[in-house]
This record gives C-alpha cells, sequence and structure tokens, in this order.
C-alpha cells in the first residue's frame, strides 16, 4: 500500500466556475493574478477514475488533481529549471477534463504504449527462441550437453547483467529513443549469426553478445513510458507490456511449429532457419523504431511527422498531469546524463535494497522448470510439434495471471499481497515436483509444470514498486537498472539449479526452489513492515512540526529524493 504525503495547507482555491472559450475548451492561463481556478475532486488514495472506467456523469468534470504546485511556496520548490525539455509547457494553472485526459492517454496507449509493447515482444522472439531450438535437437546438431546449455544461459545472462546500468547511461545521454533502436538492430544481426553456428564455442559467442546488447532494454522502456504516464497508469502498462512476453511465446511456438519443418532445406537444421527468420523480423522493427519513438511529449513533431502527435493544448496537458503526479520528473533533461557520484549514491540507497533483494529471488522457483520445459516434454516422449504446443497453454495462464495480479495491486493499493501471491501458488506445486517418481504419468508431470510455468507473474508489480520508491529520475534510472541487473543475477543461479547428475526428475533442484520459495514469503512479509516501518515514523516526525517547522523543511532542506519527510514509500 502507499501511505499519502504529507502537504503543507494550500493556499484557499476559488470555486468559481470556468467560463468556456468559444471552441469549449478551459482555459490554460488564469484571467488575472487574482483568480485561480479550481481543482478538480481529489481521488482516493489506490483509486483511478481512469482506470476504473469513465461514466458520462462525470466526464467533463475538472481532472487536475491537487499538488505541490498549488502552494506559492512548494511551487517554487519544485518549479521545472529552464533546461527541462518540457519546462515551456509547464503551467500551475493549467486545467482539464477528465473527458480530455481520458482521450490523451488513449492516444498515448495507442501511439507510445503499442510499439513498446511490438518492441518487446521482437526482444522475447530472440531471447526465447533458444528453447524452442531445443525441440529441434540444437544440442544433439552441436555435440553439446544440458551442462553446456546451462553455461550458454548463464553466459546470457551475466552478459545482460553486466550491460544494464551501462546501457541506463548511455541511455540518459543519448536519449531512449536514439539508444533502443540500436541496441535492436545490433542484437537482431546477432541473432540472426546464429544461423551459421558450428559447436559450443560459437554458441556461448552468440549467447554473450546477444546478452550484452540486449542488456539494459527493459529498464530503458521503463524509463521511456514514465515521461508519459502517472504512477497510477504505469503498473498496469507494464503488465501490458510483459504481455507482449507471452504473446511472443505464443506466437514464436506457432512460428517454430512450422519454421523447424525446414529442417533439411539445403542441409541445414530447422533450427538454424528459425534463429534467422526471428532476427530479420526484429531488425526490420528495430530500423522502424528510429521512426516511431519522439524524445518526449513535447518534441514529437519531424520532418516525416510535421503536426506532431498533440495539439499545444494536449501537450500542457501530458506535461503537467505528469509533473502534477510526481514534479521530480523534471529534475533531469532527456539527454542529461549522470555523473558517477549520481551513481554512487544512487547505488547506496539502501532503502531500496530490500526491492533488489526480491528481484534476486523471487522468480528461482519458477525459472528452472521453465527453462526446461521443452527439453522435459521432449524427454517425457513428446515430439517436435507437439512439445512446442504445449507450451502455448501455460503462456495463455501466465497472462491471465499477471494482469490479475497487477490489476488486483492497484486497486487494493498493495505491493506486497498480489507479488508473494506468486509464491503461494508455486510452493505446492513444486513440493509436488519434488515428490515425483519415475512412475509418475507424463500427463500429471505435465500439468504441474504447466501451472508452474503459467504462474501469476507479479515482476511489473515489482518494476513499478522500484520506480514509485525511487521519487527522482537520477534514483529511478540507477534503481531500474539495479533492480534489473539483481533479477539477471536471479537467472544465473536458476540456471545452474538444475543439474545433469540430478536429471530427469531434478529431485536435489526441486528441493532447493522450495527452500527459496519459503524465503520469500518470509521476505515479502519482512519488506512490508519495513516501508510500513519508515512510513510510521516519518508521519510521527512530521505530525510533531509546527506548520512554519514544515514550511521551512520544505524549503530549505538539504534532504533529496526518498530521503525526504514528506515522502512515502509503497508497500
Amino acid at each position: 500500500m502507499t501511505t499519502a504525503l504529507p502537504t503543507l495547507p494550500r493556499a484557499s482555491l476559488t470555486t468559481n466556475s470556468f467560463e468556456e472559450k468559444e471552441n469549449g475548451d478551459l482555459p490554460i492561463q488564469s484571467p488575472s493574478n487574482d483568480y485561480i481556478p479550481p481543482l478538480g475532486q481529489p481521488l482516493d488514495d489506490g483509486t483511478d477514475r481512469v482506470f476504473q472506467g469513465v461514466t458520462n456523469r462525470w466526464l467533463d468534470e475538472i481532472a487536475t488533481q491537487p499538488s505541490v504546485f498549488d502552494d506559492p511556496l512548494t511551487l517554487e520548490v519544485y518549479r521545472p529549471p529552464p533546461q527541462y525539455e518540457n519546462a515551456h509547457r509547464f503551467d500551475p494553472l493549467a486545467r482539464w477534463t477528465w473527458r480530455e485526459e481520458k482521450a490523451i492517454v488513449r492516444k498515448i496507449d495507442w501511439r507510445v504504449m503499442a510499439w513498446a509493447f511490438v518492441m518487446f515482444a521482437s526482444l522475447d522472439l530472440d531471447r526465447s527462441n533458444i528453447s524452442q531450438a531445443n525441440s529441434d535437437n540444437l544440442l544433439g546438431d552441436l555435440g553439446m550437453t544440458t551442462n553446456d546449455y546451462n553455461i550458454g544461459f548463464m553466459l546470457f545472462r551475466l552478459a545482460f547483467f553486466c550491460a544494464e546500468l551501462p546501457s541506463q547511461l548511455i541511455s540518459k545521454r543519448v536519449g531512449p529513443d536514439v539508444w533502443i533502436p540500436t541496441q535492436m538492430v545490433l542484437w537482431s544481426i546477432v541473432s540472426c549469426s546464429q544461423f551459421w553456428i558450428t559447436g559450443k564455442s560459437t554458441f556461448l559467442a552468440t549467447r554473450a553478445l546477444l546478452g550484452l546488447l540486449q542488456g539494459g532494454f527493459i529498464p530503458d522502456v521503463v524509463l521511456y513510458l514514465s515521461y508519459f504516464y502517472t504512477k497510477r497508469e504505469l503498473p498496469m502498462r507494464l503488465a501490458f507490456f510483459w504481455v507482449s512476453n507471452y504473446l511472443a511465446e505464443i506466437v514464436g511456438a506457432f512460428m517454430a511449429t512450422g519454421i523447424l519443418q525446414l529442417r533439411g532445406l539445403h542441409g541445414k537444421s530447422g533450427w538454424r532457419y528459425l534463429f534467422l527468420i526471428e532476427g530479420l523480423i526484429t531488425l526490420i522493427i528495430g530500423v522502424a523504431s528510429f521512426f516511431m519513438m519522439p524524445p518526449g511529449p513535447t518534441q514529437t513533431r519531424t520532418w516525416y511527422r510535421p503536426n506532431g502527435w498533440f495539439t499545444e493544448r494536449e501537450e500542457i496537458i501530458v506535461v503537467n498531469r505528469v509533473l502534477r503526479d510526481d514534479p521530480t520528473k523534471s529534475d533531469m533533461h532527456n539527454r542529461q546524463g549522470l555523473s558517477m557520484k549520481m551513481i554512487f549514491w544512487s547505488l547506496c540507497d539502501w532503502q531500496l535494497w530490500p526491492l533488489y533483494i526480491l528481484g534476486l529471488t523471487f522468480g528461482i522457483p519458477t525459472s528452472p522448470p521453465q527453462q526446461y520445459m521443452t527439453l522435459t516434454l521432449k524427454n517425457l516422449g513428446f515430439t517436435t510439434i507437439q512439445t512446442n504446443l504445449l507450451t502455448i497453454p501455460a503462456s495463455v495462464l501466465g497472462v491471465i495471471g499477471m494482469l490479475t495480479v497487477t490489476f488486483v495491486s492497484e486497486r487494493m493499493n498493495s505491493r506486497v499481497i498480489p507479488t508473494v501471491f506468486q509464491q503461494i501458488w508455486v510452493l505446492p506445486l513444486v513440493i509436488s515436483l519434488e515428490s515425483f517418481t519415475s512412475q509418475t504419468s507424463q500427463w500429471v508431470y505435465y500439468a504441474v509444470v504447466f501451472l508452474v510455468v503459467g504462474y501469476p507473474y507479479a515482476h511489473p508489480v515489482q518494476v513499478a514498486w522500484a520506480s514509485r520508491n525511487s521519487y527522482s529520475v537520477r534514483t529511478r534510472t540507477v534503481s531500474a537498472s539495479a533492480y534489473n541487473m539483481f533479477v539477471q543475477l536471479s537467472s544465473v543461479i536458476s540456471s545452474n539449479i538444475y543439474r545433469a547428475d540430478d536429471k530427469p526428475l531434478y529431485k536435489r533442484g526441486n528441493l532447493v526452489l522450495i527452500v527459496v520459495c519459503v524465503f520469500n514469503i518470509c521476505f515479502y512479509a519482512f519488506t512490508f513492515f519495513f516501508y510500513r516501518t519508515i512510513n510510521r515514523r516519518r508521519d510521527a516526525i512530521w505530525a510533531s512540526m509546527t506548520p512554519e517547522e514544515q514550511a521551512d523543511y520544505v524549503e530549505n532542506t538539504k534532504d533529496e529524493g526518498n530521503k525526504r519527510l514528506d515522502f512515502r514509500f509503497a508497500y
């Protein structure tokens, strides 16, 4: 949950009605210095009217929410600096209706979110097709063992891990609209080159290069999306962002079913054509991304898009709605890099470390069964076509579970309850896997693995959780990479849990998964009390201060970001 931020008493706002312009729009500037347009009714904590749906009864009510910009003192403290790329659209007196905001959010969804969805799907095509290639005897053709496969998977994740923070720093300097398409073009070339791999050494080299070039893509896109969405809107968008992961697996499974039938064409294995064709698809999407990603909401006009995506009024609404939700989003330009001092202090933010630890451990109980699903199905006697098709139901279940836990998280205004549910879901299933014997029916085994792989994925909630608790662009840039680095490190650990000497039932490995799952449940409880204790302590300190002391603190404090007494952590 999130505790409401304490605020200074706002200057009294007039309740005079708007005088509409001839075109029916609400005025952007107040008619005089003495007139302050009224604000909309504040949303209840954890409730998002736009998220819940719109009724015609209040479509034309004022949507503009109260914020720090309503008080003259805090307005000057949080006023965007001149170097902020959207500073020319900042207006603390701007007001708009729910009808306007809903239309703009829908436009952002189609223009920004939809393309982010396509890009992430292409990432997963190139990242997960190794699993489909396994069903076509990749290891046998290259003369490798499952331990060699584990090493390749580990190298990929280590390279991905090492590239996270450098990628974020490059993205922050040149802009995600330049760096993300560049990444995609580079890794698609490597993906295509897997057509020519000849053995263990070339297999390992291409896995490492793919990880190096794909690392940082996810936090880069999350940072880019934060330019357009409020913190209330971002979690559900991230859930749909990760839906593309599952969609890529479903589409990839169908594609693999057809492409792998090319085995024997020109004397080549089917998995070689799989790497080549899916790499070419990503190359096309990567080139198109140079034209589909504007730098920011007020920078959508270009020679091939002369009218841009938004009118002047729409730009004002997009910029001010985001800043009113989180005024720290203006503290850095979208082409401003981070200094080593900024990086160091961001990494030293111990109050984010519980989330990093969760990033390290939350995915371990599900990763080995997911990683080995196609190999397991092949070992159970299923054909190549059956193996790829049997992975699809688990992906469908995963989409339903992920969207459900994200929706519940926002409606309950809670992060811990929906995310710990993933561990509660998985625990009895991995206990079942550990109890299976060689006499267990292959369909029973498949049913349990299907439920493990189709778990309710809580990752989008946790990404948004880390972003929300960072509270500044600087910290958010580093924390997004740091969190994802721990997630990749988790995959490195996971890739070594199922070992060749433990096959085919992996009894020892499943016991490890049970232990980690129990630890995760306990640590989610610790994280809940950790953030609640900090918030309650700050509440007590803030309540003990006089209004004058509170005003002096806001104006003169040296505390930054989530260290401020008026900041509250989400949990």
